[in-house]
């Protein structure tokens, strides 16, 4: 039976922040997103090499298509059998894929796999997202969300980096088992969590027929829209910023995701604090102009310092949008819903994600000019859900 207002009010105020299970929570998404992130810098040379670089565009949009398509089994499983072993089978996802790469060699295989790996990203996000907002107290969630996106972050931003260290120094292969063994490190750590989810069920293979109005939590669309414009600039990010990066005179192609993850790093438990304080929407769409700015500057200073300065502008605006945007998810949601409000929001971020990887990578064709188009383009549309914002406080004023 579904917790009462009151009781759910009654054990919010019990809550702390800094909680055993809050950290580990943390330290599981930094491994996890360690674990496949590591492998993106790598992987376009990779796929190139077996002959495929006409694919390039698809590394990322498999991946992100299969992770949008099971979000809304990921919600449900998040709402009936718990947090925690949702949060586990995208960790095993991850622990089996980094091994098989060494197994698919072939361009097909290859691309098999990454819509296979996709479904990791599917589940663990969703439900450790979930989790933080059962174990925080309400008034303090961005700042919990924030903390959160710092350790997630902190993977994205690792994880890359390492990968071409590993790469540069030895091997894919090696590169592809070091990705299942930092998965393992994320599994271990979620293990010991302990479970949020009061009422459980025990799962049943009917729990993964999904109905029409299980998909979408239509409370969440608001968030979703947002989300949506403001991904599709990192979809094309993860696709041709490697690239990019290695034509503007740097050998590791990690060195964008290091400089953007610690200007995201910088302002993210500040931007989640400001949003508790002064509203989730006005905070995001301050970052959403800053995504406008450093995604210009990508484009308009093709050197070193400009992928520097355009990195720490591009990272000060996701580390402000993220944490509010997932913030503004759990506030839009259904008490007993957050799962299925949290995935709708993960299916527009993971659509977002796919589609500027797709078209910028068939759009690109190896062609470096072409990039700043790409990059005017996504700034464009960042600041088109900040136009949505603005008409959406608006009409809120008025009615």
């Amino acid at each position: 039976m579904p917790m009462s207002t009151a009781e759910i009010n009654i054990k919010s105020s019990k809550k702390r922040l800094y909680s055993p299970k809050f950290i580990l929570v943390c330290l599981g998404s930094l491994f996890f997103s360690a674990s496949y992130n590591m492998l993106i810098p790598e992987l376009p040379s990779y796929l190139a090499s077996m002959g495929g670089a006409e694919y390039i565009g698809l590394i990322i949009s498999l991946f992100t298509l299969t992770a949008g398509v099971s979000r809304p089994f990921s919600g449900k499983l998040t709402d009936t059998i718990g947090r925690k072993p949702v949060m586990l089978i995208g960790g095993l996802v991850c622990l089996v894929c980094g091994g098989l790469y060494t197994v698919f060699t072939s361009v097909f295989g290859f691309l098999l796999l990454r819509l296979f790996h996709g479904f990791s990203t599917g589940f663990t996000p969703t439900a450790a997202s979930t989790y933080v907002s059962d174990i925080v107290p309400p008034n303090r969630l961005g700042e919990a969300m924030g903390i959160q996106g710092i350790a997630f972050s902190t993977g994205l931003a690792l994880g890359p980096a390492l990968g071409s260290l590993i790469k540069l120094h030895f091997s894919h292969e090696v590169l592809f088992y070091s990705s299942s063994l930092v998965s393992l490190v994320a599994l271990v750590l979620i293990a010991n969590l302990g479970e949020t989810l009061s009422t459980r069920r025990r799962f049943k293979w009917n729990l993964l027929r999904v109905h029409k109005h299980e998909i979408i939590a239509k409370e969440a669309l608001p968030s979703a829209v947002v989300t949506f414009l403001s991904y599709i600039a990192f979809g094309v990010v993860l696709t041709l910023i490697p690239d990019w990066t290695e034509a503007v005179g740097y050998t590791n192609k990690g060195v964008f995701f290091i400089v953007f993850t610690v200007a995201s790093l910088l302002v993210r438990v500040v931007a989640g604090k400001l949003s508790d304080i002064h509203g989730r929407t006005k905070v995001i769409g301050i970052g959403m102009a800053l995504l406008c700015v450093g995604l210009t500057l990508l484009a308009g200073i093709p050197s070193k310092n400009g992928l520097i300065l355009g990195a720490t502008v591009y990272g000060l605006g996701m580390g402000i949008v993220s944490p509010g945007i997932n913030a503004w998810t759990i506030d839009l949601s259904k008490p007993n819903y957050k799962g299925k409000a949290i995935a709708t929001m993960f299916i527009a971020l993971e659509a977002g994600i796919g589609l500027g990887a797709l078209v910028s990578g068939w759009y690109y064709g190896q062609s470096l000019q072409r990039i700043p188009i790409i990059l005017v383009v996504c700034a464009f549309l960042s600041f088109i859900g900040i136009c949505y914002l603005l008409l959406r406080s608006k009409r809120k004023k008025r009615s």
